[in-house]
């Protein structure tokens, strides 16, 4: 199913069953992120955040590359049409990743290609990352005169520190490939042959949708927002998200399903929110 209420230029949105799916459109730009599809990002992710019939969302790329960041050539060309979306990096208030938009649904960032630059914020906010074979990663912001801040300040929270900054100060001129990336803990698997990537994110993504909304949401919110905290606030933090579950319908389906061998009958909801 795509969906048809909003039009997208830059993007393709879709459901496949419960699986929503976010794909940059831009393949002869290697899907740069121009003034139009940072709008149309925000709204795509509320979009299948809203629907109940999405459980995980799934985000790719079209052609060779996932996504290469904003486009430098719209900067250098027209800077008006990026001025809103300067003011929000400035205030960091921006709103184009599933953690920018408080998505509580599960978010796999299925990496395709070439993710270069702001591309990484996909990687750094998704809840998995699976790559293929042929993937490569690099941040070439230094090499145009750019600093590297809100990537590789997450990204190091996935990875131990010292590759995060060689790929931040080399820039452009080396990149790290699928292999590299797994071994670090940025992604979490290396699918080949390449062309296996999408089958391979949505069986996994099925796979997770099996599991209740809310239960899911609620968890979420709680291992995100350990991030935030240190270990004793995090912990209190995560209870009040474990508590929150208390009295749901799905924690009595789940062990009921359980018992009678059969697949649970989830509580549908209209948001991610538990």
């Amino acid at each position: 199913m795509s969906y048809e209420r909003l039009k997208y230029e830059r993007l393709k949105v879709e459901r496949r069953g419960a699986v929503g799916w976010i794909i940059f459109d831009r393949p002869d730009a290697g899907n740069a992120m121009d003034a139009v599809m940072f709008d149309e990002l925000e709204r795509a992710w509320h979009e299948l955040d809203d629907d109940p019939d999405v459980r995980v969302i799934v985000n790719t790329g079209e052609g060779r590359a996932f996504q290469t960041g904003v486009d430098v050539a719209q900067v250098a060309k027209d800077r008006d049409a990026l001025r809103e979306h300067s003011r929000r990096t400035r205030d960091a208030t921006l709103q184009f990743t599933a953690w920018h938009c408080q998505v509580w649904k599960p978010v796999i960032a299925a990496v395709n290609g070439v993710c270069a630059g702001g591309g990484l914020h996909f990687v750094a906010d998704a809840d998995i990352v699976i790559a293929s074979s042929n993937a490569t990663f690099l941040d070439p912001h230094v090499s145009v005169g750019q600093v590297v801040a809100y990537e590789g300040i997450a990204l190091i929270r996935k990875s131990p520190m010292e590759p995060i900054v060689r790929m931040a100060l080399v820039g452009r001129h080396e990149r790290m490939d699928a292999t590299r990336a797994h071994q670090l803990g940025i992604i979490s698997e290396v699918v080949d042959p390449p062309e296996a990537l999408r089958e391979h994110a949505q069986a996994l993504a099925e796979k997770i949708a099996r599991n209740s909304p809310a239960a899911m949401a609620a968890t979420k919110r709680a291992l995100w927002g350990a991030l935030e905290h240190g270990l004793t606030d995090a912990c209190h933090a995560g209870s009040q998200q474990l508590v929150s579950m208390w009295g749901h319908p799905d924690q009595e389906e789940g062990p009921l399903a359980f018992a009678e061998k059969r697949e649970a009958a989830w509580a549908r909801t209209g948001s991610s929110e538990a």
